[in-house]
């Protein structure tokens, strides 16, 4: 696990602390276990090798013969650690990785590793021995605040060697010994290092915002341990366990990090007894400075010299760093304290200041310390840091929330209280994606801790709407406002998660039922004017413009989002219809709101989706709506190149634009895929674009004439993901609004339009390459008659994968294929493609290879086109191959596609990646969900199996999985005949990780995560 750090510097006010810039490179340390990928450590500024670096080979100078009987001891006691931490909880995001550990008590099955292994949070995992034998592992103890934590085995499950343990010896570690650092590169094989320990009372290194140790110092050596490492024994020859691998830097320099084990030792004998490991804290950070800089903060010459000869070896003293508003030390100590004496007794090292602590919990210690020069002596109550240390959380609207930690306090200074939401998703997804979020209060109601933020949410109703407020760790001085949609029907359940040190697994437990949505309540709105315009008509088409908000539970359909937004035209304000891009609601498995006139909100159904053509007919209830909607009228004759028009846009502000402007051009266009994750686009398209800036600053809008007809919609079409800034292309493009009526003219008449259409994907040829082709002279006239603008035919570039497996496509068009006329029609425009969508076969004259050649080609149906049914499982998305994955893949291998995963889940940790096909599960064949579900549920939990996939690219391989119900449930979403979604779950239908992918919080669309909310106005 990849962990960098003192990259946060301790010299300024922690609440004004920024994160460091990407060229920012001060000292770069790692927790070394592999957790990190290569792409977050790069965003972090860090460079790596690796996903889990390696610990570098052993020196070139063999080792002694002794040193090689200890390590051949110590080996056997060493485990590699494969571990999920399922969600996202206090510092830690959810992950899959891998570490080291060793057994520290081989009789009751105990090892030693460190707690950013271990995780705050729900942890899922598995050990492998250094024989290759495995068994799982669970949690039983994870220090509040230091860098180690306890993992219990089934010492049974172990059968075919001897079980051994390291014993702890903290005593042993001393300045100039020799070492060697026994780990694990990436769980594979095993490293050996080699150093010798240079420092034993360095200060606990920073390690950004994420968790840190503090209060204790670490032991330095000159090593050079780099990822994959974490939790590794640091032994001695004489083969004892004398420190524990922590972290590194990471920036070229030979140094590591070790965490004595002196309170490692205490926690273990605590656990071996079955007695509490009881923690201390007067909510204080110390920091070790040496005498120098003690005297600049007033330590006074007496009281030096006083401790230089009762402690003859010591250089420094212990400094109060940071005191905690609110906490015991609050207003008794003051940052710059030097440390003297804890009742009575001389201090400066940190292990006698735990011990006294530990052993006070609920009861007062007195401290002298020198301010300024002078004596201070003060009386202060100790507390249970495992009090303020969150064991529990709600997930709630598909977030997750629990107690500001002390851990995260800590980092900024301020008091542990106040509702932190460690996965700010689904309904409480905020502008922007980081997390720290602290709530402030919700529905108007304040919510100081979880407990209060339970009872104001549990009388929330689903669907409504309320004010929520909060701050960010980062920028506590600012107080957000946002209102919020509650879901409560796709998240339904409110569901308390406890952590449990006996098992080692978090026990859930369902919290009250929602409260059904209140009935709707019509509401009266006026419209805005646009002031001064020359072109009254058109400033009068603002009346038929409503935004559309669409927020998806399920990334369905390799969609890289979970929510958009985006303006749609009212096509008929009689009946609600409005036409909005299809890269706004891009499938029916979502929520949409629909604001009117600014001012009134009223939820909204798809009606429709096109295809191709990169639109969604949506609906709502106007008898909601007191409002002067007006219905566009759209025009019935195309819109031509150099026209004059009108453009009316909105801008990424939400903002209406108008300017006149002249059409630049209409040509057929084609929106790249995205071959990383195939999703919907626009295909055969004819594009309009327009002489103005504001065509590129606006994704919605219209292109109007003088009269206020509509010639074009303005539209944002979702196109590739950049390779060099990771975020999707999008372009803006005009659509012609002939090509609309004939499916409004359906959808007005309450018929569903039930299209077909050719499974082909064209590109345009001019007449010097039809010509060489072996198109004849009296077709290229007959071109150049029928379309004078322009000279041009098409020729198949792509054929979709047919629907079904096994289809039969011999009637189909080729690639390649010159299409000539279809029905006798001569196709020149895209337009004239529309032909297809009402004949089950069409008369197709074309040119093959040179030759003239007439078909009868069918048409497919696109009823089946839309997913109507998915799969969770094992934290991955399931279901039937979408349409984008027909249009860029040759032949389907099954009906059951990865479309997305959870990070820290199963289908992560070993390997499940979207777009990947399963074709077998246990080598029993799934072609449909319905057999792969029927083979699935049959699998105990907690147990391998085995996946039979195909990657894209058509390359088999077989992966081992290892079920997770608990915290990973199989759920089924259904589409039903009126267009409503169900959900089903199956066996354990609980669980953090599970609800928390399920609403895309850390969803990933082929290694992309999630990238929040987004605009396209």
């Amino acid at each position: 696990m990849d962990r960098n750090g003192d990259i946060r510097k301790r010299k300024q006010s922690p609440v004004h602390i920024n994160r460091p810039p990407k060229h920012f490179k001060p000292e770069l340390l790692d927790l070394s276990d592999g957790a990190s990928t290569p792409d977050e450590m790069h965003m972090n500024g860090i460079e790596s090798d690796g996903e889990a670096s390696a610990l570098l080979p052993s020196t070139a100078t063999a080792d002694t013969a002794e040193w090689q009987a200890t390590i051949e001891k110590v080996v056997r006691n060493v485990v590699s650690i494969h571990f999920c931490q399922t969600c996202s909880f206090d510092t830690d995001a959810a992950c899959s990785s891998e570490a080291t550990g060793f057994v520290v008590d081989a009789e009751r099955g105990y090892i030693l590793t460190n707690r950013h292994v271990v995780g705050a949070g729900p942890f899922w995992g598995y050990c492998i021995f250094d024989n290759h034998e495995e068994c799982d592992v669970y949690p039983v103890y994870r220090d509040p605040v230091h860098d180690f934590g306890i993992l219990r085995f089934d010492p049974k499950a172990i059968k075919y060697m001897p079980l051994t343990e390291l014993t702890l010896r903290p005593d042993l570690a001393k300045v100039g010994a020799e070492i060697r650092v026994v780990g694990n590169d990436a769980g594979e094989k095993l490293s050996i290092l080699s150093g010798v320990i240079s420092r034993l009372d360095r200060n606990a290194p920073e390690y950004g915002e994420g968790y840190c140790d503090f209060n204790t110092n670490y032991i330095q050596a000159a090593a050079a341990a780099s990822g994959g490492s974490s939790g590794s024994p640091v032994v001695n020859i004489d083969g004892f366990a004398i420190a524990l691998q922590a972290g590194g830097r990471n920036d070229g320099a030979a140094t590591d990090y070790f965490l004595p084990l002196d309170r490692p030792l205490r926690a273990l004998e605590c656990v071996r007894k079955g007695l509490p490991v009881e923690r201390g804290t007067i909510q204080t950070q110390w920091m070790i400075k040496p005498f120098d800089e003690c005297r600049r903060l007033g330590l006074s010459p007496e009281c030096e010299n006083m401790i230089r000869q009762h402690f003859p070896k010591e250089t420094g003293m212990l400094v109060a760093e940071i005191i905690l508003p609110e906490g015991p030390a609050d207003k008794k100590l003051e940052e710059g304290d030097v440390l003297v004496r804890v009742n009575g007794q001389l201090l400066t090292q940190f292990i006698p200041l735990d011990a006294i602590l530990d052993s006070s919990v609920g009861g007062k210690i007195k401290i002298q310390v020198q301010r300024g020069g002078k004596d201070v002596e003060v009386e202060m109550d100790i507390g249970d840091l495992h009090a303020i240390t969150p064991d529990r959380f709600v997930t709630v609207g598909g977030a997750s929330f629990h107690n500001l930690s002390y851990q995260q306090a800590r980092l900024y200074a301020i008091a542990v209280k106040g509702v932190f939401i460690c996965e700010a998703a689904g309904s409480f997804r905020f502008e922007s994606t980081d997390s720290g979020w602290i709530l402030d209060s919700i529905d108007q109601k304040k919510t100081p801790d979880l407990d209060t933020f339970i009872e104001v949410v549990k009388n929330i109703p689903d669907r409504a709407r309320v004010v929520v407020t909060y701050k960010h760790l980062r920028d506590l001085h600012t107080l957000s406002t946002s209102i919020i949609y509650m879901d409560r029907h796709w998240a339904k359940k409110m569901r308390m998660a406890v952590r449990n040190d006996n098992t080692g697994i978090w026990d859930f437990t369902d919290l009250a039922e929602p409260l059904p949505a209140l009935p709707p309540k019509r509401c009266k709105a006026d419209f805005i004017t646009l002031d001064a315009t020359a072109h009254p008509a058109a400033g009068d088409a603002i009346r038929s413009f409503v935004r559309v908000s669409c927020t998806m539970p399920l990334k369905l359909d390799g969609f890289p989002r979970t929510k958009k937004v985006g303006f749609g035209l009212v096509i008929d304000a009689d009946k609600g219809l409005v036409v909005v891009s299809r890269s706004t609601v891009p499938y029916d498995l979502c929520d949409m709101s629909i604001t009117i006139a600014d001012s009134i909100i009223v939820e909204g159904k798809v009606r429709f989706m096109h295809p191709l053509a990169n639109y969604t007919i949506i609906q709502y209830d106007p008898a909601l709506v007191d409002a002067p909607v007006k219905t566009a009228k759209l025009s019935t004759v195309p819109i031509k190149q150099g026209a004059s028009t009108i453009f009316l846009g909105f801008n990424q502000n939400f903002r209406a634009v108008l300017t006149p402007t002249t059409v630049t051009d209409i040509t057929t266009v084609a929106i790249p895929s995205n071959p990383a994750a195939p999703r919907y686009r626009a295909i055969n398209l004819d594009a309009i674009t327009v002489d103005t800036g504001l065509s590129g600053q606006c994704g919605s809008g219209v292109l109007i004439a003088e009269d206020g007809a509509i010639e074009a919609l303005w539209l944002n079409y979702l196109g590739e993901r950049s390779h060099h800034s990771s975020k999707d292309v999008e372009y803006h493009l005009g659509l012609s609004a002939p090509t609309l009526l004939p499916i409004i003219d359906q959808i007005r008449a309450d018929a569903v339009p039930e299209l077909r259409i050719l499974n082909i994907e064209t590109n345009t040829v001019q007449m010097s390459q039809v010509r060489i082709m072996g198109v004849s002279e009296s077709w290229i006239s007959a071109v150049a008659a029928a379309n004078p603008s322009r000279h041009q035919l098409f020729m198949v570039r792509k054929i979709d994968c047919p629907p079904s497996i096994g289809a039969d496509d011999s009637q189909n068009l080729k690639e390649g294929d010159i299409i000539l006329t279809l029905n006798g029609q001569l196709i020149t425009r895209v337009s004239e493609f529309d032909i297809m969508y009402t004949n089950a076969v069409l008369t197709a004259l074309v040119v093959r290879n040179g030759q003239e050649l007439t078909l009868q080609v069918p048409t497919l149906p696109t009823t089946d086109l839309e997913t109507t049914r998915a799969v969770i499982f094992c934290g991955a998305i399931l279901h039937r191959p979408h349409h984008a994955v027909r249009q860029q893949i040759s032949k389907l291998h099954s009906e059951v596609y990865v479309s997305a995963r959870t990070r820290g889940s199963p289908s992560y940790q070993y390997g499940l990646a979207p777009t990947n096909f399963i074709t077998a599960v246990n080598d029993k064949p799934t072609p449909t969900l319905t057999e792969f579900l029927r083979e699935v549920t049959r699998i105990k939990d907690n147990t391998y199996f085995r996946l039979r996939l195909v990657t894209f690219d058509n390359v088999p391989w077989v992966a081992t999985i290892k079920k997770c119900e608990h915290y990973f449930p199989t759920v089924e979403y259904c589409k039903v005949e009126d267009g409503s979604w169900t959900r089903k779950g199956f066996g354990e239908d609980g669980g953090a990780g599970g609800l928390a992918g399920e609403i895309g919080g850390v969803d990933e669309v082929n290694g992309v995560v999630d990238g929040g909310d987004e605009g396209e106005a």
